[in-house]
């Protein structure tokens, strides 16, 4: 199976705590967050909806900072939050760790051995996580209804998205970025086999919704705060978004987006998107 389980707590009646070792992420113990569905029976297999954290967070982040727990409780939706790694990037690596194996096969073993998951699935994710939600549905034809990224970058492979992705990548992840990808252009390949952009005919028959601020100013759900550098992260990702969704109507596949004006790169924008494309998210995974 890939992972083994060294530890499962209890914090709640439907949320739980596991700690494990995998093998695609060797020399780490790693967090996974499960809410199970209400009346949780093992009798039957349920949908799984994997949660993806962003940069420099953690694998607790969907149920500290939304209201996923309460949210989910009638749809019978079995929700799996892993650990990504503060700076994992959600790519198999040129070298190093393999963390889309890890959350794409490693996980969904677990839970179907563990919490019978069945084979209906959608994903999504914030800021890093929701590339990571578009590129596990991009590289995986067939296996997702439902891929969404709040605020998440949809290429690597513009020379303003790979110059930023490698520096925060290398001073707030601290380590080398060049392990992930390799270099650009010179190990193009690895680029490419990481690029929802240009893996994006492996989402035909999956639902797409994006959403992004325009500008990164405050905005009306932003709290009294200083601004934050993070915010530059908005109008970075819309630029990746436009190019993303033109190049998903060339193919035929449809996608839906929202682009709001002002708001930072925060959970209160997040939590709304969530809210915002929930019904349509559990609809893809009840039907047939």
């Amino acid at each position: 199976m890939g992972i083994t389980v060294i530890d499962e707590e209890k914090i709640g009646d439907r949320l739980r705590r596991l700690t494990v070792r995998a093998s695609s992420v060797p020399a780490a113990e790693l967090a996974i967050h499960v809410l199970l569905p209400h009346r949780w029976t093992a009798s039957r297999t349920w949908p799984l909806l994997t949660l993806h954290h962003g940069g420099l967070d953690d694998s607790s982040s969907w149920v500290r900072r939304t209201d996923v727990e309460r949210l989910s409780r009638d749809d019978g939706v079995l929700i799996v939050m892993p650990d990504g790694g503060r700076a994992g990037g959600y790519a198999d690596w040129r070298r190093g760790p393999q963390w889309q194996t890890f959350h794409v096969h490693h996980v969904h073993a677990l839970m179907r051995d563990r919490y019978a998951a069945g084979r209906v699935r959608a994903v999504a994710g914030v800021s890093g996580g929701g590339y990571g939600a578009l590129l596990s549905a991009a590289s995986n034809p067939g296996a997702f209804r439902f891929a969404a990224a709040f605020s998440g970058p949809c290429t690597i492979r513009t020379a303003l998205s790979a110059a930023t992705l490698l520096a925060a990548t290398g001073v707030a992840g601290r380590v080398n970025p060049f392990a992930m990808w390799g270099v650009p252009v010179v190990h193009d390949r690895h680029w490419r086999a990481a690029d929802p952009l240009h893996l994006a005919a492996g989402l035909r028959g999956t639902g797409v919704y994006l959403s992004s601020g325009l500008t990164g100013r405050p905005g009306p759900l932003d709290p009294s705060a200083p601004w934050s550098a993070a915010n530059l992260a908005e109008p970075l990702v819309r630029a990746t978004i436009r190019p993303f969704l033109r190049r998903l109507r060339a193919l035929g596949i449809p996608a839906a987006a929202h682009l709001y004006r002002d708001g930072t790169h925060s959970w209160p924008y997040w939590r709304r998107e969530l809210h915002r494309v929930w019904p349509r998210l559990t609809a893809s995974l009840r039907n047939p």
